[in-house]
């Protein structure tokens, strides 16, 4: 039905062209040609006439001039319309006969006797000739006026019948959307928006929700795999629950650990340490050089282990044993890292320069043990007179901290190593320390939402970046 409908449209467009085309770019045309022969054909006449009366030269100009129009008229109609009925074959072979039995002769009388009256019966009979062209001029105007009529009629006629084909295939195609649109909403859109649904249900945390469509098998395939889905989450989420499970045991169990270390291990120490350094007071120098040797690795074993414990209890205390985080202004928290260093700073004859620093969100002790391990470390690791420069500018939503100083240097090699707890680069007896300063610093940074790195570029100097997110303005007005 749509194939013939649109072939309809087709035709009756193309019986529109050709109905315009004879109409407007033939007949019209045509009907201008065959008004420029009737006015070719008078001038000729009047010329005649003119020339009969005066003998004046001047006036057979139309007449040779009409000749000329006569024939290029005669030629347009000919070509657009045809010789309609022979009219312009007879008006042609008319107009020679007018000419040569009337029109000429006259000419050639005029310029040989002048002008003069013309018989009665020449005129009659020239009258009469004559009166046959326009006979045939008129039938073929009335022709041309008839087929113009019929070209347009049939112009409205094909107009109204592509307008009416128009109307009927738009109805058609409405009729024909609305119900493509009723059977795709019924096997598409309502399986669609049921899988939506469902699937709202599920990402809305019911987890255990079956999800059954029916429907195209497309939508039904999709389903499917949103069911293998759903249960890959349910079965992740068993896991995790198991491993959160196992985590809350572990963590209680490193409480139960640091509980212990901090007061079951460390009471022991103490004394071990107190009674050592009691010998080596009182006994020192009355033993022998090894006795006192041995006294001294005792006491100062017994104080790293105190230390040692004191430092992993610190480092697994982060992030567990948590404070409320405030706004916290760098810039004191460094001059107060310094001051508690203002004696190593003068022993050392370190050069410390800070820049302008902003404040974050954090809890103070922490971000003040990270400034202290860094300040600490560079005050140990140093070979010449120490120089510090610390400072801090803005990326997009973090704060990049930069600790630089000119001690030792680390190489790139050991750039992750050195997070790692107890991860020495050098023996302890060169370097005192229990290799947990800079594995705290990153559990304390990564705790606050930033990222702790060693500089691998800066040959010259051991630089350090750590970042941390920026404050908004409304969160410093709150606080």
């Amino acid at each position: 039905m749509t194939t013939a409908a649109v072939t309809l449209v087709v035709v009756s467009l193309g019986t529109l062209a050709d109905s315009r085309v004879r109409a407007i770019d033939q007949i019209e045309p045509a009907s201008r040609h065959a008004q420029d022969l009737t006015r070719a054909l008078l001038d000729q006449e009047t010329g005649v006439r003119g020339f009969a009366l005066t003998g004046q030269q001047d006036f057979l100009q139309p007449y040779f001039d009409g000749q000329k129009q006569q024939e290029a008229s005669t030629s347009g109609v000919r070509s657009l319309i045809g010789d309609s009925g022979g009219a312009l074959t007879r008006i042609t072979e008319y107009s020679a006969r007018w000419r040569a039995e009337y029109a000429e002769p006259a000419i050639e009388r005029i310029r040989s006797t002048g002008p003069g009256l013309v018989q009665a019966g020449d005129q009659d009979q020239a009258k009469v000739a004559f009166d046959r062209i326009r006979s045939e001029l008129t039938a073929l105007t009335e022709d041309l006026s008839r087929t113009s009529q019929q070209a347009k009629s049939d112009l409205d006629d094909s107009a109204q019948t592509v307008l009416l084909l128009s109307i009927v295939m738009g109805a058609f195609l409405v009729l024909l959307i609305g119900g493509v649109a009723l059977v795709l909403h019924r096997i598409l859109v309502t399986p669609l928006a049921q899988l939506a649904e469902e699937v709202r249900q599920v990402a809305s945390g019911e987890f255990h929700h079956e999800i059954d469509v029916r429907g195209p098998h497309e939508v039904v395939r999709l389903a499917t795999d949103v069911n293998g889905m759903r249960r890959r989450i349910v079965q992740e989420l068993s896991k995790l629950d198991e491993q959160s499970a196992e985590l809350q045991r572990s963590n209680a169990e490193l409480e139960q650990f640091a509980y212990v270390a901090s007061h079951d291990l460390q009471e022991p120490l103490r004394k071990v340490a107190s009674f050592c350094q009691l010998l080596q007071r009182r006994y020192g120098g009355q033993l022998d050089e090894r006795a006192d040797q041995y006294i001294e690795f005792a006491v100062d074993g017994a104080k790293r282990m105190q230390g040692l414990i004191n430092d992993l209890l610190a480092f697994s205390r982060v992030g567990r044993i948590t404070r409320e985080h405030t706004i916290v202004d760098t810039g004191v928290l460094v001059s107060q890292v310094l001051d508690s260093y203002s004696e190593r700073i003068e022993e050392t004859g370190a050069t410390i320069t800070v820049g302008e620093l902003p404040s974050v969100r954090g809890e103070a002790s922490l971000l003040s043990a990270v400034f202290q391990n860094l300040v600490s470390n560079a005050l140990k690791f140093r070979g010449e007179r120490p120089e510090i420069f610390i400072d801090a500018a803005r990326t997009d939503d973090y704060w990049t901290f930069t600790f630089r100083d000119n001690g030792i240097g680390i190489d790139s090699e050991y750039a992750e190593r050195i997070f790692v707890i107890f991860q020495r680069l050098h023996p302890k007896d060169a370097y005192p320390g229990t290799g947990i300063g800079l594995a705290m610093c990153r559990k304390i940074i990564e705790y606050h939402g930033g990222t702790i790195r060693l500089k691998t570029d800066d040959e010259h100097h051991t630089t350090f970046e750590f970042t941390l997110p920026v404050v908004e303005e409304t969160e410093e007005t709150d606080d």
